[in-house]
């Protein structure tokens, strides 16, 4: 886990080869993002959440994560809460990622990269501009209430 508390910090950590794919990935991620969602460093990785000011009451004390960026030891990992947090885009982002024709590696929460030419560009920023800030409040909420 990276000890960065700054986004520069954070990539000046990685090697070159990892720098470039973590890079290209949070390209994606910035330039297809809700504007209302903020990117900072939490829970040692890139992290882009509600602000607390946008929503205070969560059971952390830390901001709502809707999407995070972590360069791990054999690949880089994009968490999309966002997506997994409701089984029908999560059923969705599945397929189209297979309809890619990209062998997908992915976990519960996340999917896993290992070099640029791997990453589905256009899915990736798909999955990121699914939700506003708000649609997403709304999802999480409903899961909170036991409801997908």
């Amino acid at each position: 886990m990276s000890g960065a508390t700054t986004v520069p910090e954070y990539l000046a950590e990685l090697e070159p080869e990892r720098r470039e794919l973590v890079s290209l990935i949070r390209a994606i991620v910035n330039e297809n993002i809700d504007p209302g969602f903020e990117e900072m460093i939490d829970f040692g990785m890139i992290a882009w959440v509600v602000p607390l000011e946008r929503e205070p009451d969560t059971y952390n004390g830390h901001p709502l994560m809707y999407a995070a960026l972590a360069s791990q030891k054999r690949y880089v990992s994009l968490y999309l809460m966002g997506i997994y947090s409701d089984a029908e885009r999560a059923a969705w982002f599945r397929d189209a990622y297979v309809g890619t024709g990209l062998k997908p590696d992915m976990g519960k929460s996340c999917v896993r990269f290992t070099k640029p030419d791997a990453v589905p560009t256009r899915l990736i920023g798909e999955a990121v501009s699914a939700f506003s800030v708000e649609s997403f409040l709304q999802t999480m909420r409903r899961a909170r209430n036991g409801a997908t």
